[in-house]
């Protein structure tokens, strides 16, 4: 089993500095409890709906900068595919004690055709469940920016091979499951517990003690919820890891979404052919 297949979507200069101010533009958007106090912008709500449409802006120019980098057909309807999948399977776990299904699947495609890829099914896995759940909502582009980041730092794993791969792709889906609720939880802190409260937010206070409140706040109310999620990370990507990884890697090979392509002359007629 080898430890990464071709990226199924490049990744160019110009898309790789767009991702990296996204990332930027990200941590703002999920940290802005830290860096605006409600009510700035004339309303208490008007921060998250601001860094969401933000995101949502920002997430169209990122995978427009990676398409037109370098996504083929093949990559597009592997893309169509696996974001109906995720889409299919999100409502079967969604829900019950923290448990998701749709990490695992994000983790090891974004590990196999590469971080462009896997910040792009993030991107639409997310959008198209939301569409079928309903769970169209301000929370959405938090949602799919979260995804996206899973997916794409899968694809930028160190090498592995064989069962260490499947420990390293187990380790981290379990990691990614805290990390996912940790940073959706930001988003709405603000608004969700009476300002009396110990672990609420409150405008003003230095850092250092607002972000202790935080910790308290998701140990206390998401704890429970991030360790079904990365619990179940972990099983899926053990158990079903490595029969996943085999497919994925045997549809890149058929699919050989970078081969280069050749000209090569017909013998006496002059006019060239394409070979993949």
């Amino acid at each position: 089993m080898t430890g990464h297949a071709a990226a199924a979507i490049r990744i160019g200069p110009r898309a790789g500095l767009v991702i990296t101010m996204a990332a930027l533009l990200g941590v703002v958007a999920f940290f802005w409890p830290f860096l605006v106090a409600p009510g700035k912008f004339g309303s208490n709500y008007a921060p998250p709906l601001i860094f969401g449409v933000l995101l949502v802006i920002v997430l169209c120019v990122v995978i427009s900068e990676i398409a037109e980098g370098g996504i083929n057909s093949k990559a597009l309807a592997m893309l169509g595919v696996l974001s109906a999948v995720n889409a299919a399977l999100r409502p079967l776990g969604a829900g019950t004690a923290g448990i998701e299904s749709v990490f695992f699947l994000l983790v090891l495609a974004g590990r196999v055709y590469g971080p462009g890829f896997g910040f792009t099914l993030g991107c639409t896995s997310l959008f198209a469940s939301a569409l079928i759940t309903g769970g169209v909502g301000p929370w959405m582009p938090y949602q799919m920016f979260g995804c996206a980041f899973v997916g794409m730092l899968a694809g930028l794993l160190p090498r592995a091979t064989g069962r260490r791969e499947i420990l390293l792709l187990a380790v981290y889906g379990s990691l990614s499951g805290y990390l996912f609720g940790f940073l959706l939880n930001l988003s709405f802190w603000p608004f969700s517990l009476d300002p009396n409260s110990s672990i609420a937010y409150l405008p003003g206070l230095p850092f250092t003690e607002q972000f202790q409140r935080y910790l308290a706040f998701d140990l206390a109310t998401s704890l429970g919820w991030d360790t079904g999620r990365a619990v179940t990370n972990f099983v899926c990507i053990t158990l079903a890891g490595p029969a996943v990884l085999t497919v994925f890697r045997r549809a890149a090979r058929k699919a050989r979404f970078q081969a280069p392509i050749r000209f090569a002359r017909r013998g006496g007629t002059g006019s060239g052919a394409a070979v993949g």
